[in-house]
């Protein structure tokens, strides 16, 4: 199954304006947020290092949730590559695997985002995961692995699979809260 052998427009569009302004100053963040977002860093040390820290704090039922969710985000991104096939966009400044959509470093970053904005619970959490999350999409069209339609298919994936896993643990990481 194909997406669509060539970008929509605004995607096309998007494209033509960030090769344009390409600079060194914003392939610096970019290439951090590469890092940040995927590889053994994103994939492994983000999702086992959070957890970690939940058992720390004798979290169990927040540990296995942001597993559970971590795990099949990532799972569900290489499904929807393999199934979909898109071509990535031409002026790609890293390398990359197979397959554009969906964008698997964003939906990591949305199910980071909104798995710890629904165990924590604090304001300051959903503003920096959103703003992580916004940042990540853009450095991904930044250096052109992905076009923009990618990164909200990953946007609204790692939302949804947050956001579906959570309502069979939602009694069970509100009873472990620490009261307020």
């Amino acid at each position: 199954m194909v997406l669509r052998e060539s970008p929509f427009g605004f995607d096309a569009v998007w494209m033509e304006e960030i090769v344009e302004h390409r600079s060194p100053w914003w392939e610096i963040p970019s290439r951090a947020m590469d890092f940040l977002g995927g590889g053994w860093f994103g994939v492994f040390a983000v999702p086992l290092g959070t957890v970690a820290v939940f058992l720390l704090l004798r979290r169990t039922w927040s540990a296995l949730y942001f597993l559970l969710a971590s795990a099949l985000s990532a799972g569900l991104v290489q499904v929807l590559k393999s199934l979909f096939s898109r071509a990535r966009p031409e002026h790609m400044l890293v390398t990359s695997d197979f397959g554009s959509f969906p964008s698997g470093h964003v939906a990591n970053a949305a199910t980071v985002a909104v798995a710890l904005g629904l165990i924590v619970r604090r304001t300051w959490v959903w503003v920096s995961g959103i703003i992580y999350a916004v940042l990540m999409a853009l450095s991904r069209t930044y250096l052109g692995v992905h076009w923009v339609s990618d990164t909200i298919g990953g946007m609204l994936l790692g939302t949804a699979v947050a956001v579906i896993l959570w309502a069979p643990f939602v009694r069970r990481l509100l009873s472990e809260r620490p009261p307020s």
